[in-house]
């Protein structure tokens, strides 16, 4: 089989074309050039790809840099940037997923002639009855099933994921024996387009006007505060916000009136998540109108039960749901318990009731109900 492997510089691509390697494929690794600009750390860095590339050369296998900067910065970047202006917080990570390696290389990879597309996620695809299920990595510390929550039929089908059934610890320990100079490179936590000197503050001052903002009591509009910059405040933040003889916690931002709405911890909460229209995507089958599920609103966020109610649409596996409106969410998410708050722009990632390992689709939260 002829394998391309999408490989970052880091330790679990490193093992993914080592692994593919032993098991006797033929295998090509690829690092995706994404980002002109100052960057600090990330998958696509001048050492990160060096790495990749001498990787490459330890394995005996061939090498190749794709420049996608265009479809990032379209894609990933803007869409990043104009969010923020309007009041939400994106997951980037989710989105060049989606867009870049899930898309885009994985049509090259087609393009090319490659029976498959691997990548060193920590998550698991299993053939079941000629469909496939996407399911949590072995190691639940490392488990990246979320940000690859908006996967269909088409896109399991054709990645291989090889560490997906190993703990980090494996993973390091077999990059050591093999001598892979990986090894014991730090994992990558940051934004890959946000250099660690300038922060998400800088790079969004840098395209786009920030303003300052009031910050009021929920239940009283009393005001209690002001910040900075009113598009850097995430729903559910508590940092930076008034505390006084409470902590509060950001439960709503207006960015056109400048205003940030806080409230203290316990009415913080909600039991409703809408998702945009269109946004939402599913494994394979939908969830239909009453199904449970378990939502998970953030990479190793807390998972917590839930309905699901539908409003209308259809939509197969990985593809959208059609919209009935802007102001009527096909996809809501009603927990069992109160939660804290998921902010505009996020993900929110639905498994399965009965087998909450695996993954059955999600969407972009468009708002939350409060009880408070």
């Amino acid at each position: 089989m002829r394998v391309l492997v999408a490989m970052s510089g880091g330790v679990d691509s490193s093992v993914a074309a080592a692994r593919l390697v032993a098991e006797g494929h033929e295998v090509v690794g690829a690092t995706l050039k994404l980002w002109g600009g100052p960057q600090s750390s990330g998958c696509c860095s001048v050492a990160d790809v060096d790495d990749a590339r001498r990787v490459a050369q330890q394995l005996g296998i061939p090498h190749h840099v794709f420049n996608l900067t265009e479809d990032f910065e379209r894609d990933v970047v803007d869409p990043y940037v104009v969010a923020h202006a309007e009041g939400r917080t994106p997951n980037p990570c989710i989105e060049c997923n989606r867009h870049i390696k899930f898309e885009r290389l994985l049509e090259r990879a087609r393009r090319l002639g490659f029976d498959r597309l691997a990548t060193g996620h920590h998550a698991q695809v299993r053939e079941r009855g000629g469909r496939f299920a996407l399911l949590r990595g072995a190691d639940a510390a490392k488990d990246q099933s979320y940000v690859l929550s908006m996967l269909g039929q088409s896109q399991l089908g054709a990645i291989v994921l090889p560490v997906g059934t190993m703990t980090k610890t494996q993973v390091r320990a077999e990059a050591a024996s093999l001598g892979l100079r990986t090894a014991a490179k730090p994992d990558s936590q940051d934004v890959c387009f946000i250099h660690d000197g300038e922060g998400r503050d800088g790079f969004l001052s840098s395209r786009l006007e920030l303003h300052g903002g009031e910050v009021v009591d929920d239940a009283s509009g009393v005001p209690l505060g002001a910040v900075d910059a009113v598009e850097l405040v995430t729903v559910g933040q508590r940092r930076g916000m008034p505390a006084g003889s409470t902590r509060r916690y950001a439960v709503a931002v207006d960015v056109r009136a400048r205003r940030v709405r806080v409230a203290d911890a316990a009415r913080a909460v909600v039991d409703e998540v809408s998702l945009v229209p269109g946004t939402v995507t599913w494994v394979d089958r939908p969830l239909a109108d009453g199904d449970e599920a378990v939502a998970q609103a953030s990479a190793h966020g807390r998972p917590a039960r839930c309905i699901v109610r539908v409003g209308g649409g259809g939509g197969g596996s990985g593809e959208p749901v059609a919209g009935t409106g802007e102001d009527r969410p096909v996809v809501v998410c009603r927990f069992h318990t109160p939660q804290r708050p998921v902010a505009p722009g996020q993900t929110l990632a639905f498994y399965d009731a009965a087998d909450p390992d695996a993954v059955r689709g999600a969407g972009i939260v468009a708002g939350c109900r409060r009880l408070g």
